[in-house]
């Protein structure tokens, strides 16, 4: 059974990484009952709050760690390793957390002051709106993708900006003015969606509020200069870079485990009609060579881009396009690499792989939902390329 850590005591378990590995354990042992009861478990979230792995991304100025993205991303892996659905919840209520740092100091401790403190959201539909009126907006609205939004309190919805006649609020280039809106999850309509191929125990359902009254402080501007209130290097970093350093974390957690699983099965499996074991085939060497090759490769790329750019930030200095570029192309990168190592893995261990015994076939599903999602969509190699040829990007970096 896992060695918990007890709460009088984890300030001294300072190394996120080193806790994420000490609950991993528990994880591991809950991940069918994760995608079974498509949540993460209450006793495997108090573990994971205990651990602390929720503040890893929220200011010190609210009892957070404020860490630097290579050891969250790190920390996120080790998870991974375990079950990917609750990486992913960590990410995304971490990358979610990030919003304390644009919040009136009262609003961000209500919201992220409380040691078991999770907020969520998603990508709204066409018809999100935050209309002003009288110390705040009446908010309309649907989001999707709502990851951990069952373990959560807190929801934000990314409206459209309107006037109080309905017209949207525009910029003096014509754009549309948004804003994110955040309300209790109380406060919400949650539809169950998650009827899924992977990332099950994600829970990532639709929620949806009408005439929704939210006081202007708890709403900011996402990426606003004018908004942030903190200053720290972390927070010079984007939520959208975060989501791409953290999913590729995921997807590389899920790579490790699946191949050190093929590994091991290499010892011992016999193909049909074969008197050799797996590991004495030379494409199943060379496969395997290979897939490693990939696997660090790709790592050592994402942590290089991170840490360098952790530099340029503690540094005080504002992200270049190029090197906006490269956080994409590194997490894309990874993403791509990890699903081609997985798939390696999966059809390389034969008829082995379907049974839902083996750690093969859920493994599968995950990296796939992994991959579905924008950040590891191959699309974003175009904007990057656009960079790299001197050109403007077409997308967002």
């Amino acid at each position: 059974m896992l060695e918990r850590i007890p709460s009088e005591h984890a300030e001294k378990a300072t190394d996120c990484v080193e806790r994420a590995r000490r609950v991993a354990p528990l994880v591991a042992q809950a991940a069918a009952r994760v995608e079974a009861e498509r949540q993460i478990p209450q006793d495997v979230l108090a573990a994971l709050h205990e651990a602390r792995l929720f503040r890893l991304l929220i200011p010190r100025t609210y009892g957070g760690e404020e860490v630097a993205p290579a050891e969250f991303v790190a920390a996120v892996e080790e998870i991974a390793k375990a079950d990917a659905s609750t990486a992913w919840c960590i990410a995304q209520g971490s990358g979610c957390s990030m919003a304390a740092a644009y919040l009136e100091p009262s609003v961000a401790r209500a919201v992220f002051g409380n040691d078991d403190a999770v907020m969520a959201s998603g990508p709204s539909t066409a018809d999100a709106r935050a209309v002003v009126t009288d110390g705040g907006f009446r908010v309309t609205g649907t989001w999707m993708f709502a990851s951990g939004s069952r373990n959560s309190f807190w929801l934000a919805g990314h409206c459209t900006l309107c006037e109080a006649d309905g017209t949207p609020r525009r910029t003096a280039d014509g754009k549309s003015v948004e804003r994110t809106m955040i309300f209790p999850k109380s406060s919400a309509t949650i539809t169950d969606v998650w009827q899924v191929m992977g990332l099950k125990g994600t829970g990532s359902d639709n929620y949806a509020v009408t005439d929704l009254f939210v006081p202007a402080e708890y709403s900011f501007t996402r990426e606003s200069a004018a908004d942030r209130r903190e200053m720290g290097p972390l927070y010079r970093f984007t939520s959208l870079n975060i989501y791409g350093f953290s999913f590729a974390g995921v997807a590389l957690g899920i790579a490790r485990s699946i191949l050190e699983d093929f590994k091991q099965l290499a010892q011992t499996k016999k193909p049909h009609a074969s008197n050799k074991v797996l590991r004495e085939n030379a494409a199943i060497q060379s496969g395997v060579a290979l897939a490693e090759a990939r696997l660090r490769s790709s790592r050592a790329f994402l942590f290089e881009t991170m840490r360098d750019l952790w530099q340029v930030a503690s540094a005080g200095e504002s992200f270049t396009l190029e090197q906006r570029a490269q956080m994409r192309m590194s997490s894309t990168y990874a993403i791509q690499q990890a699903r081609e190592i997985v798939e390696f893995a999966y059809h390389a261990a034969g008829a082995t792989a379907i049974f839902e015994s083996q750690p093969f076939e859920r493994r599968l599903r995950d990296m796939h939902a992994v991959s579905q999602q924008v950040q590891g969509h191959a699309a974003n190699f175009e904007g990057v390329g656009q960079v790299l040829l001197g050109l403007q990007p077409s997308g967002k970096l």
